[in-house]
């Protein structure tokens, strides 16, 4: 049996949905500070002592960096150095290039992974990039870390195959700053600390500004599509939530934040704090597309510091993929970063977390074709919910059946709607049909329908993934350019789509043949909305979706023939209507009201049309 005109509505209710889903960095990094000479004499030492807040005094050797951190040079933090000295720490996963100039990170590669056009891919180029904050230079003077050059030891592997380097301003009064960055191997976190001696002297109000400036360079193909799957994320009072980039904005924060991240479609870039940031705020900009660069944040945060003298900040920097897996390891809630679900769909995030994520890796460690797995995962999806599919077109055949009936009330009650409803209802009622039987299936298919949608679009094992023409999974397949852009559809020709599309259509013609009223010429051609949609939503999106709605279209399409034709007896739910009607009617409370309050408004008719007559 077809669908039924509630199954209709269910039907326009997902597009409605799903449309309302869709509808839903001044360069400047100073780079000409340089290193002073040591002072070659201990003539110096007989000299007026600087100020140790004005500046950090050069006293010991340059060899003596590799024996201990209280052994390395002191610098001017005023003066500038020469040459600029860069290293290196790195495992399987990541490669940070450091720069002394500030103690920072300068250049960050993700070895595992490529851009769309075979590119390292960056996430940290050094043009923008920057990680400082404000110390006291001097009287009512204040300088910003990435501005003087530090000392940098040599590069340590501890024995956990860990790799640590240290950058360090100190002078011979004992005060000093030190940047520790230690990276684990496999591991795409940075542990990162700043310690403080003279801390009350060396920073204001016991207060560190962190500024952190990083750059968003595009990786994916379509960089609007890539800028609309941008987030800027954090974790403020323990509580999750993100921005989308959109064309620019900024946010500040007045309770405790843990960790700030800037997530472009399938790479993430965090600063987290492991006491919190006491407050932040956060600005980001979309410049044009041309430049490739999806956008570029400033965040600046402060850090409360404990009085005294001494202080410690520690601290972490994440660069790598948003895989959930990876990043809920980290156990600081930063596997939120991954979007299987926001708005009011957030609740399908537990089915992606839950039950399809773990489905998909099961699979792909068995198959090496992702297009397979997605095939596999598609008859598991609908052979778990053809329960629902069959109640639904069970409830359309029980409605059919009392099509001829129905057809009898609607000409003894004409005009009278109120009338015909009553009398809709008893039968109804009498037959053992509930005329939400076959909406609410529909309805209930909602929640995975989101649920894919979220996940196809943010699962990075599907990127660079190929099947059949599609070259990337995670992003459309085109097998065609247009020479101009289509409204509502775009520049190219997506094959999946089309026969997403067409499968879609085969379905609603399918429905309409077995349909128990097609009399109505606006529900006649209702379900044909949904399938054109599908062609102008879909162009754009990963074509693992439309690979999936394909699939999920032919298998639904078949077993809506198989149970009509060969499951559902016509002549047992005749006979089944027929024993129910012998069965004495029960009525719930909400019916009993309904009926009353239908009752009520009938003779309030009757009596208003007698009043008219008079």
């Amino acid at each position: 049996m077809g669908m039924d005109k509630n199954t209709v509505i269910g039907f326009v209710l997902i597009g409605a949905l799903l449309i309302g889903m869709f509808i839903i960095n001044s360069r400047s990094n100073q780079a000409f500070l340089t290193e002073k000479k040591r002072i070659e004499d201990s003539i110096a030492a007989t000299k007026p002592k600087i100020d140790p807040v004005a500046a950090l005094a050069d006293s010991v050797k340059t060899d003596s960096l590799v024996k201990a951190k209280n052994q390395l040079p002191a610098v001017f933090i005023t003066d500038s150095v020469k040459e600029e000295r860069l290293d290196t720490l790195e495992n399987n996963l990541l490669k940070i290039v450091f720069t002394n100039k500030g103690g920072q990170p300068k250049k960050v590669e993700l070895k595992k992974f490529k851009t769309f056009d075979g590119k390292p891919i960056m996430l940290d180029n050094g043009k923008f990039g920057k990680l400082s904050y404000l110390i006291n230079t001097g009287v009512n003077t204040t300088t910003q870390t990435a501005e003087i050059s530090f000392v940098s030891s040599s590069k340590v592997t501890n024995a956990d195959k860990s790799e640590s380097i240290s950058f360090l301003l100190k002078d011979s009064t004992g005060k000093e700053i030190s940047h520790h960055y230690t990276l684990k191997s496999d591991s795409y976190m940075v542990d990162f600390s700043i310690s403080l001696n003279g801390a009350d002297k060396l920073v204001s109000k016991n207060t560190i500004n962190m500024l952190w400036q990083t750059e968003t360079p595009q990786v994916e193909k379509d960089i609007k599509y890539e800028r609309q799957q941008t987030h800027i994320c954090y974790l403020e009072d323990d509580s999750y939530d993100f921005e989308y980039v959109g064309s620019g904005d900024d946010i500040k924060f007045d309770k405790g934040v843990n960790w700030l991240a800037v997530k472009q479609q399938f790479f993430v870039s965090a600063l987290i704090a492991k006491n919190k940031f006491q407050t932040a705020a956060v600005k980001w900009e979309v410049p044009v597309d041309s430049l490739r660069i999806i956008s570029q944040t400033t965040a600046n945060c402060n850090i409360a510091l404990p009085v005294g003298a001494i202080a410690n900040v520690p601290m972490q920097l994440y660069y790598g993929p948003s895989d959930y897996n990876i990043l809920r390891k980290e156990n600081n809630k930063m596997e939120n970063i991954v979007p299987y679900g926001s708005g009011v769909f957030a609740f399908v995030k537990y089915i992606n977390r839950y039950f399809l994520l773990p489905a998909f890796d099961f699979l792909r460690k068995h198959i090496a074709s992702m297009g397979m797995v997605i095939f596999l995962l598609t008859f598991l999806i609908r052979l778990i919910t053809s329960p629902i599919l069959y109640k639904s077109y069970l409830s359309g055949a029980k409605m059919k059946a009392l099509k001829p009936e129905i057809d009898r009330l609607k000409e003894k009650h004409g005009d009278d709607k109120q009338g015909f409803s009553m009398d809709q209802m008893k039968l109804w009622k009498s037959a053992g049909v509930s005329p939400l039987g076959g909406c609410l299936p529909a309805l209930l298919q909602i929640p995975i329908f989101m649920s894919l949608y979220y996940f196809f679009q943010s699962n990075i094992s599907l990127r660079g993934e190929n099947f059949l023409w599609a070259t990337d999974l995670a992003a459309y397949d085109s097998i065609a350019s247009l020479p101009f852009s289509i409204p509502f559809y775009g520049d190219h020709v997506s094959l999946f789509t089309i026969t997403a599309t067409l499968t879609s259509l085969v379905i609603s013609i399918y429905s309409m043949s077995t349909m128990q009223d097609n009399s109505n010429p606006v529900m006649k051609y209702m379900p044909y909305i949904f399938p054109v949609l599908l062609l102008g939503v879909f162009n754009n999106l990963p074509s693992a979706l439309t690979w999936y709605y394909t699939v999920s279209n032919t298998i639904t399409l078949i077993l809506q023939i198989i149970i009509q034709k060969y499951i559902i007896n016509h002549e047992k739910i005749l006979a089944q209507i027929e024993e129910n009607r012998k069965k004495p009617v029960k009525q719930s409370k909400f019916q009993e009201r309904m009926i009353a309050m239908q009752e009520s408004n009938k003779k309030m008719q009757e009596q208003r049309k007698k009043g008219n007559k008079k």
